[in-house]
């Protein structure tokens, strides 16, 4: 059975990739996932804002300690820039591109043109295979056009696109007046790939202290409509890399994603559930699904339910959205 497939440039055994989590945040655990068969691995974003605030924490405590008593004045040498956390991550991601045959990939997620330079220097500096450029960033301007909000992430990937020469991804939010359409100008900036969808982390309400409060809720399977579809329409008509992110639990989303036209499929929620070893129960079930149907090659499968190759594309869009509205007959009682 041959899964090997293609994604950013990057040749990868198989189509499931571990994505940013917690997991692949430390050397350890970008080790086990490895060891557990993922087929490359995404570290979690570097917030620009994070590390300033760090740096600047860090600063604070040094100034504050080293001019307690005059004597100690010369107890900290000076120091080229703010030492924060981004040096243990880029340690990290150092070690880990040595010491890992799979290609480890950046995530970055800058707020200042300088930033985004900086930090992706640094990244490829570290040896990462490629950076995901994490565009997450809820517009709350609202004089700011949609058409606005897209200039400055088109702008963004061209100045990172003259900074590095790596292969570059964007991962996209799913709120966009115009998917193909963007997804074309992505590619003209300078984009390699694109991951389908960010997902938004939106805030809850806390009823006791009537504060908003942070709810991290895992995927579910449910939560592919909305990637599968785009996939699926911009396959085999991109000459983009197409990741799916988003609701992948068992093998069905891998076999889902893939027909409509993903090269590989990230997965974090499953992985946190059930431990790195899941991505073995994902690959056997991708395979069992493969065998049982005759399909000796990845690429056989890939795409095969792009809406370009169906007689009636419209089964993605309008004509699903009629016949779910007027077939419904309400629960049964």
């Amino acid at each position: 059975m041959d899964l090997r497939t293609s994604y950013l440039g990057l040749q990868l055994d198989h189509p499931i990739v571990a994505s940013a989590s917690p997991l692949s945040r430390e050397f350890d655990g970008i080790r086990r996932l490895e060891d557990a068969g993922a087929a490359a691995v995404v570290m979690p974003s570097i917030y620009e804002e994070e590390i300033e605030a760090e740096d600047l924490a860090f600063a604070m405590l040094v100034d504050r300690g080293s001019l307690a008593h005059a004597e100690a004045a010369s107890y900290f040498p000076g120091l080229p820039r703010p030492v924060g956390s981004l040096v243990g991550r880029i340690e990290t991601l150092r070690r880990a591109s040595e010491a890992c045959s799979i290609p480890i990939i950046a995530s970055l997620n800058g707020s200042t043109p300088a930033g985004w330079v900086e930090y992706a220097h640094e990244l490829e500096a570290a040896g990462a295979a490629a950076i995901e450029l994490n565009l997450y960033r809820v517009p709350t301007d609202s004089a700011m056009s949609g058409e606005a909000v897209e200039r400055r992430w088109l702008d963004t990937v061209r100045l990172v696109r003259t900074a590095v020469s790596l292969p570059l991804a964007v991962k996209l939010g799913p709120w966009l007046s115009s998917p193909g359409n963007f997804a074309a100008k992505l590619l003209k900036a300078g984009a390699v790939g694109l991951v389908m969808f960010n997902r938004f982390y939106e805030p809850d309400i806390d009823l006791a202290t009537l504060m908003p409060k942070s709810d991290l809720q895992l995927s579910q399977p449910y939560e592919i409509r909305q990637a599968l579809l785009w996939i699926a329409l911009l396959a085999r008509r991109t000459t983009a890399s197409l990741a799916a992110t988003g609701g992948v639990e068992t093998y069905q989303e891998v076999v889902k994603y893939v027909l409509a036209g993903a090269d590989v499929v990230m997965t974090t929620s499953s992985l946190l559930r059930h431990g790195p070893e899941h991505i073995g129960v994902l690959r056997h079930g991708l395979e069992e699904w493969m065998a049982g149907r005759n399909f000796k090659a990845i690429g056989d499968l890939r795409g095969r339910l792009a809406a370009s190759r169906l007689a009636h594309p419209e089964a993605y869009v309008r004509a699903q959205y009629i016949q779910i509205l007027t077939g419904y007959g309400g629960p049964s009682t």
